[in-house]
């Protein structure tokens, strides 16, 4: 059974681009956590994690892998369409 995470906050090389692939996603619980994009994807994947995020109206939204029209892998939530817009709002992790 996967265990389950709030992203709370992302990393982009270009924090103000849009278009940047986001590089590391993290959060914190007891304690700060804070994975690469690779690594959340895999464990994602695995089954090992379920990540989600809350929106500004309390909504929890689920993270899922999605795959760009380049075959590249990304991670957005279930209610984002072409662009992970919920994951973009997020503030920059430390």
């Amino acid at each position: 059974m996967a265990q389950t995470a709030q992203i709370k906050c992302i990393n982009k090389r270009y924090r103000d681009n849009p278009y940047e692939r986001i590089t590391h996603v993290g959060g914190y619980v007891t304690s700060q956590w804070k994975l690469t994009l690779d690594d959340a994807i895999g464990k994602i994947e695995r089954g090992e994690w379920a990540f989600y995020v809350e929106r500004p109206a309390g909504d929890t939204v689920w993270v899922e892998v999605a795959i760009s029209r380049f075959g590249n892998k990304y991670l957005k939530t279930e209610a984002d369409g072409d662009e992970p817009n919920n994951l973009l709002s997020l503030p920059e992790c430390p």
